[in-house]
């Protein structure tokens, strides 16, 4: 690969695939897998997500240079069948709201590169085959097409969830069960090892090398497609059975009319998902509800209308503490970048919550927290007596304001640092509003 190989402008985004490269079943996929534009397209979203170093410790901006001197070998190591991709490295991250763990397993960048390419050779051999409910890690579908279908569903009188919680799913999946229905449409037995061994490369845990029996790693590139592969059977024999379901990966939810008819489907669909894709079912967790107590991809429902969860919405407020913690000693323009990242990517997703009750007094919560972090910063009493006049406060109010030795809470509520630090200076900060950013999102504006 030369410079302009692997050379990207691309921003983050929807999944985008090539439709130039229909691949069939009975030539050597292997090939297109390694086609030069193929492989160019896979670096420049691997470098797009970006990501931390495998267990090779080589970081992103290394693989140029490592791939000129190395590509020609690789190439042809993974044409003869002879490629072995090396250990994941293994990331335990907490869940939201200190809900347990999850674990990944973090590639190294030449296999995430490989692995990417292989995601966009077969793409278009399997997702035109998956069921019209399947929303997850799929071309031009999301979360939010999946709420919207469970909205249709309940505009039809189904008010009943048979909720099915996957234990530990990306853990679980039994590899011979997995290749199985892989190997169902694709023919090229080469490319077929090299998912084997992906599955088999092993994780490094602590420097120690474990071996992997079983489960497709959460951070392969290949993992979300190979997952739907799996599931997609579920999904068509829900489909011949004539459910009403949405499915996001391993989130299924199944909609019907009573709470008997719930029960019974979920004892038949956990009989099926147990013996015939070997998965387990989390009898705990799995439950049959009305929709009013169902939580779906941070989502609640009332009636028809969608409102974000409340653990989803108390995770935002516990994050947005954490961007606004007097003890974070960054500049207020840092701050603010990083609070507006952050509140445009939740709206983005939480925005089509049609709850809007909670929103001004939100955005008054996250200014007097702003105003805080500014009176922290100009500490002295002299600079915030100062700093107040400039902004045009009454000087008596500026005075016994920016000498008081009350806490930095209650002074951000005081008729001199409002008075001063106003909602219209703060946006001349830089500050979003958080209840621009939900009307935008419901398309008011």
């Amino acid at each position: 690969m030369t410079d302009s190989d692997v050379s990207m402008n691309q921003s983050r985004g929807d999944h985008v695939w090539r439709t130039d490269m229909q691949p069939t079943l009975d030539i050597n996929l292997m090939t297109q897998v390694v086609e030069r534009a193929n492989m160019q397209q896979a670096w420049k979203r691997v470098k797009s997500n970006k990501g931390a170093p495998g267990s090779d410790g080589m970081p992103l901006a290394d693989f140029p240079a490592y791939a000129r001197e190395h590509w020609p070998t690789i190439r042809q190591s993974l044409l003869d069948g002879t490629y072995c991709p090396q250990p994941v490295r293994r990331v335990v991250i907490p869940k939201p709201g200190g809900r347990g763990e999850r674990l990944l397993g973090v590639p190294c960048v030449v296999d995430r590169v490989i692995q990417q390419a292989i995601l966009q050779v077969l793409t278009p051999i399997f997702d035109p085959g998956f069921s019209e409910s399947s929303f997850g890690s799929r071309p031009q579908r999301s979360a939010h097409g999946a709420i919207k279908q469970i909205k249709g569903y309940l505009k039809a009188g189904y008010r009943i969830a048979v909720d099915l919680d996957l234990e530990k799913f990306f853990d679980t999946v039994q590899h011979d069960v997995l290749m199985a229905r892989v190997s169902r449409k694709v023919h090229d037995k080469v490319l077929l090892k090299l998912i084997g061994h992906f599955l088999r490369a092993g994780v490094m845990v602590d420097g120690i090398l474990q071996a992997t029996k079983w489960g497709t790693p959460q951070g392969s590139p290949l993992s979300p497609l190979l997952s739907n592969v799996l599931l997609d059977n579920l999904d068509k024999e829900l489909e011949t059975r004539g459910h009403r379901f949405v499915c996001y990966m391993d989130d299924l939810v199944i909609l019907v009319r009573s709470v008997r008819a719930g029960k019974r489907v979920m004892a038949n669909v956990s009989r099926y998902l147990t013996q015939k894709l070997r998965l387990k079912v989390n009898r705990q967790k799995s439950q049959v509800v009305n929709i009013h107590a169902l939580e779906y991809l941070g989502f609640q429902f009332r009636g028809i209308r969608v409102y974000w969860s409340d653990k989803a919405f108390a995770d935002f407020k516990h994050r947005l503490k954490g961007l606004t913690a007097r003890s974070w000693r960054v500049s207020m323009e840092y701050r603010l970048e990083r609070i507006n990242q952050y509140l445009r990517g939740w709206m983005g997703y939480f925005g089509i919550s049609q709850y809007y009750h909670l929103i001004p007094e939100l955005d008054g919560w996250l200014r007097r927290r702003i105003r805080m972090c500014y009176w922290k910063q100009w500490r002295r009493p002299r600079t915030r007596i100062s700093k107040l006049l400039a902004l045009g406060t009454d000087k008596r109010h500026a005075i016994l304001t920016g000498i008081s030795r009350r806490g930095y809470w209650h002074l951000s509520r005081t008729l001199a640092t409002q008075s001063g630090m106003t909602n219209e200076w703060l946006a001349q900060q830089g500050l979003l509003s958080i209840r621009d950013l939900w009307m935008k999102a419901q398309g008011y504006v």
